[in-house]
């Protein structure tokens, strides 16, 4: 069988093998405008006072994990990408105010994140695997004295099912000695807050992570890789996440970008330094993370790991 140059181009194209749920990897045409009504593939921005380009920019300098590019004949990279890297920013100005109600402002945290289109009976029933690739921006670091939550499915009761945490663990009072031994480690922990995965975060390099939830049995498992390294499994089996609520009070949104908590005020009451959401201390300094390879795929045919290749799923 013969096959040409495009032929092969198309096949190795085909990187992701099994069936996609949600795709939230930025198209090639998505611009600012686009993320200010949202368009699809986003449902919304939570942000603070500006518009969400203000806070969200798409790179099509900076390339994005090489996971997804596909490869030709096995070894040489796609020439062209097929999505743009997603650059998140916090500032002073990223309060978020739910409802526009001033008395509702979340003075405590500076955060933005984006919202993916949720069909929560397709991605958040039977077994759902969630994709994404996380790297710093150096030119506008994080500060690892504070808590950073940057990825996570939040229901309405304001916990996560899991999340990708970074920095120094959130105290009151305000720990004495900062960072914290864990704060230069990208953190997975379950429900309960345990920590079932941690890397150290590192200059130039994409960190790929595959969560499988089991929203019936209530288990994660994770698998993980740098760069261009196809995605391995890091949890030796499905880990129990029970804390988590069954049913459609335990579903929520799925969310990438960054929450930056407080520290506590030293000066404020002891119920005030509690409250994360509306008293803390924050420098207001401008901060930034990249984001790929988001997407929400079924394990039915194996977890993709990359240039088309899969795994079985993660197993008890």
């Amino acid at each position: 069988m013969r096959f040409t140059i495009a032929s092969l181009i198309f096949l190795a194209s085909l990187s992701i093998a099994t069936p996609v749920i949600y795709d939230g990897r930025a198209p090639l045409n998505y611009t600012e405008g686009d993320i200010n009504i949202p368009k699809a593939p986003y449902t919304y921005v939570v942000r603070g006072s500006g518009n969400a380009s203000a806070y969200v920019e798409f790179e099509k300098l900076i390339p994005p994990t090489p996971l997804w590019y596909g490869k030709l004949l096995g070894f040489l990279p796609l020439p062209e990408f097929t999505e743009q890297t997603v650059h998140i920013k916090i500032d002073n100005s990223s309060v978020f105010v739910p409802g526009g109600n001033p008395a509702n402002a979340q003075y405590g945290f500076r955060r933005t994140e984006i919202i993916a289109e949720n069909n929560v009976t397709l991605e958040e029933t039977n077994t759902t695997v969630f994709h994404f690739s996380i790297a710093r921006d150096d030119l506008f670091p994080l500060n690892i004295d504070h808590e950073y939550q940057i990825v996570f499915i939040e229901p309405t009761d304001g916990t996560h099912v899991f999340q990708i945490r970074y920095g120094s663990n959130f105290a009151a009072p305000t720990q004495p000695d900062l960072p914290t031994s864990n704060a230069k480690n990208l953190e997975v922990t379950d429900h309960a807050l345990n920590v079932i995965y941690s890397v150290p975060f590192e200059s130039l390099t994409w960190y790929n992570f595959a969560v499988q939830v089991d929203w019936t049995n209530r288990t994660l498992g994770v698998l993980a890789s740098k760069n261009g390294d196809t995605l391995k499994q890091v949890t030796p089996k499905v880990l129990p996440n029970l804390s988590s609520t069954a049913g459609p009070n335990g579903q929520g949104d799925f969310h990438f970008g960054m929450v930056k908590l407080p520290l506590a005020n030293p000066n404020d009451s002891p119920a005030n330094q509690a409250d994360v959401v509306h008293h803390g201390i924050q420098e207001g300094t401008t901060e930034g993370l990249y984001f790929s390879g988001v997407f929400v795929e079924s394990p039915t045919e194996g977890i993709s790991i990359g240039y088309g290749e899969t795994t079985p799923a993660v197993g008890a």
